[in-house]
């Protein structure tokens, strides 16, 4: 798992590069799936791979308890920053969430953004379900999405580029997919330019290994680290197939009743 590496650089724009990106709608979508498949609201929330706190910091100021951990340090900073300018009750930690201690258990778990792709290998994603398992109390729901395996193998990855813009800068970023299907990975490099005016400021580049997931291994992952799957759908809906058309699916469990 590489994610600070990944995120040295690229963390610091992160907010700029994905400003289209609607929390509050998908922060909507996950209370939904708290009334319709938890017994009682959540109270206390662990975000897993919160990044720079976008969802944790809406879910803070709807009320919820909500405890972020992260692996870069630029992201935390920044999570930790945005909360003291807006007086939200969130807590980040820069913690791995392969292995990771924070000595109480939660209501709920979300890992959004597909943050669980980072973590790349078979036996580093038990650890970081089992960590996750230890941190929730029994019937707690586990929520996150992730990149489909039938959809990535069928649509395939493909060069993308992206420019966005804030008030007096420009940052153009090239992203170029390399598909390894056999071990269930794709490298994405990054090439990043920011320009201010005419000048270019910044340049650097980064590589993302993503891990994609195929519905039986999700699965399997889940029930040997005391979970029950209860849905895998289409991101941002609780209906409808999640076949190889469908890229970014949601996974919904269950933490089990008797667990250790």
């Amino acid at each position: 798992m590489s994610t600070v590496k990944a995120f040295r650089n690229y963390g610091k724009y992160y907010d700029l590069l994905y400003q289209d990106k609607d929390y509050a709608e998908e922060c909507d979508f996950l209370e939904e799936i708290f009334r319709r498949y938890a017994g009682d609201m959540p109270k206390a929330i662990l975000d897993a791979g919160c990044g720079t706190g976008g969802h944790a910091l809406i879910l803070a100021e709807r009320g919820y308890d909500v405890t972020g951990v992260d692996q870069s340090k630029e992201m935390i900073y920044i999570a930790k920053n945005k909360a003291a300018h807006i007086g939200a009750n969130a807590d980040f930690r820069r913690m791995n969430m392969i292995d990771f201690k924070l000595g109480r258990r939660f209501d709920a778990c979300i890992s959004m953004f597909a943050a669980v792709g980072y973590v790349t290998a078979n036996e580093e994603l038990q650890r970081c379900f089992s960590s996750i398992s230890n941190h929730l109390k029994t019937g707690s729901l586990f929520v996150f999405d992730y990149w489909n395996g039938p959809a990535v193998l069928t649509i395939k990855p493909s060069i993308n580029v992206k420019t966005v813009k804030n008030e007096d800068e420009r940052l153009i970023r090239i992203a170029t997919p390399q598909l390894d299907a056999a071990h269930h990975l794709c490298k994405v490099s990054y090439h990043c330019m920011v320009i201010k005016g005419r000048e270019l400021i910044e340049e650097f580049e980064e590589e993302h290994m993503m891990r994609f997931l195929f519905p039986e291994e999700v699965r399997h992952y889940l029930e040997e680290t005391g979970f029950d799957l209860l849905s895998i759908s289409p991101f941002m809906s609780l209906e409808g197939k999640a076949d190889e058309t469908v890229w970014n699916v949601i996974a919904i469990a269950k933490a089990r009743t008797g667990k250790r």
